[in-house]
């Protein structure tokens, strides 16, 4: 297994401070698996480069871990974890390469901080999910990525590609940043480990990836993978994620929240937007509503102010709304009565919640664009398949109605936080396959203004289980 990471950063030289290892003599590091060996195959003011080469110990690998379960006799025997990057690559980064890891250096404190042009290369990377994978978890963090795959055996074209790719990836960042995210994502590629997982390994997730995972895209599969999907895990991971780094709410409901005001405010569309999700619920006949994704409040309160409703949950993954929600609500000095009408909870639209259940209707207002398609889905399953109440209130923009604002036009999303748009076409689209695929029937409604051959800025869809 080889990984080499290089600088142009001069004098590139400095990359042994950082590292902790001389540029100008090879170093050798016994672990628990085999050895590491680190040297530096060009070392100059113009280019440095650090290489980690992990001999491992194949004769351990096979007396020291249990496969009676495997489902090939031999796979303890011929098996590719000698030769590829994997969770040793992990183990190893953070024994040789811990200060570096933890952003120490005592001689060079300056250079910790210090954005500095980077390329690392792997050679061999096994890419569980193909190439598109490997860019999905790379790219967002702002890495050039290539990637140059194998053929399973060149002398048998026919037989295809393998799952192994050479990757070097480029970035101007600092070192640390650079080793935390191979850390984490160099095994969710591998999509194995090779020791046990257990509570640990959620606080080693929660550490590497504090301050950049909680606002990757693909958070949810990074978690599940890294900890090999034991869901308990995974689901903890992202919450307490989310408590340090609340961006999937917080990230719209101040900053986003403001530029919605501006684009809006001169059509009263949240005031008009929220009483048409009220007037639905009312009209339902639901006793008891869920509000998903429940933000600061503003629907919770108008619930509260009607004797309807005798049941009301707000839920929402940002911890520092339901905060500024209880404030408004002011929770705390109810009277008894309204009190126990309402509570509100912590927690995530992308996980089955018992909580979430035996509720007449559910709100979800200005939501589902927030969500990346494949937590489209899961948030699909949540609401439609395992809560199923009777009725579903859904809103969500009009891309085609963006034309009217000169500041957004046709080709901009509405709001820097949204994963996309739908036309209302795309929407009754959608809408449809899954009123079909879990027994709804809809009825669609334009809020807003309507402007002739755009319709209005927000499309809303009222769900109807049927019996």
């Amino acid at each position: 297994m080889l990984l080499t990471i290089s600088t142009t950063h001069q004098p590139a030289t400095d990359l042994g401070y950082l590292f902790h290892k001389s540029p100008f003599r090879c170093q050798s590091t016994n672990l628990p698996f085999g050895i590491a060996n680190i040297f530096y195959p060009e070392a100059t003011e113009a280019k440095c480069t650090l290489a980690l080469v992990l001999d491992i110990d194949t004769i351990d690998l096979v007396r020291g871990k249990n496969r009676k379960n495997s489902s090939m006799p031999l796979e303890q025997y011929v098996n590719d974890r000698p030769y590829v990057c994997s969770s040793f690559l992990s183990v190893a980064l953070s024994q040789v390469f811990g200060q570096t890891l933890n952003g120490k250096c005592k001689q060079r404190p300056d250079l910790v901080e210090t954005a500095i042009p980077l390329t690392a290369r792997m050679s061999v990377l096994p890419c569980r999910g193909g190439e598109h994978f490997l860019r999905n978890l790379f790219e967002p963090l702002g890495y050039k990525v290539n990637a140059e795959r194998y053929q399973l055996d060149v002398n048998f074209p026919d037989w295809g590609e393998s799952s192994y790719f050479t990757v070097e990836l480029s970035k101007t960042t600092t070192v640390k940043e650079l080793l935390n995210h191979l850390y984490v994502l160099v095994p969710v590629l591998d999509n194995q480990k090779h020791y046990y997982i257990d509570e640990n390994e959620i606080e080693k997730l929660i550490k590497r990836g504090e301050g950049w995972l909680a606002k990757h895209p693909e958070r949810e599969n990074i978690a599940k993978r890294y900890l090999k999907y034991k869901s308990s895990y995974s689901r903890e991971a992202l919450e307490r994620l989310m408590e340090i780094n609340p961006v999937e709410v917080d990230s719209y409901t101040e900053d986003n929240e403001q530029s919605e005001d501006e684009v809006e405010n001169t059509l009263n569309l949240n005031e008009e937007r929220l009483g048409s999700v009220l007037s639905a619920l009312k009209v339902s006949g639901a006793e008891t509503v869920v509000d998903l994704g429940c933000g600061e409040g503003k629907l919770l309160r108008m619930l509260l102010k009607d004797k309807q409703f005798k049941k009301i949950l707000g839920v929402d993954v940002s911890i520092r709304s339901l905060e500024i929600a209880s404030e408004r609500l002011r929770l705390n000095d109810l009277p008894p009565v309204q009190k126990n009408r309402i509570n509100l909870i912590h927690g995530s639209l992308m996980y089955r919640d018992e909580r979430f259940n035996n509720f007449d209707a559910a709100a979800v207002i200005e939501v589902i664009e927030h969500l990346d398609k494949p937590r489209l889905k899961a948030f699909e399953r949540v609401l439609f398949e395992f809560s199923r109440p009777n009725t579903i209130v859904l809103t969500t923009p009009n891309k085609e109605y963006n034309k009217v604002w000169e500041n957004i036009g046709s080709d901009k999303l509405r709001h820097k936080d949204h994963r996309f748009e739908w036309s209302r076409e795309e929407f009754k689209t959608w809408a449809s396959k899954i009123g079909e695929k879990f027994g709804y029937t809809i009825r669609f409604l334009n809020i807003g203004l309507r402007v002739d051959n755009l319709g209005g800025p927000t499309q809303m869809g009222i769900f109807t289980r049927n019996n």
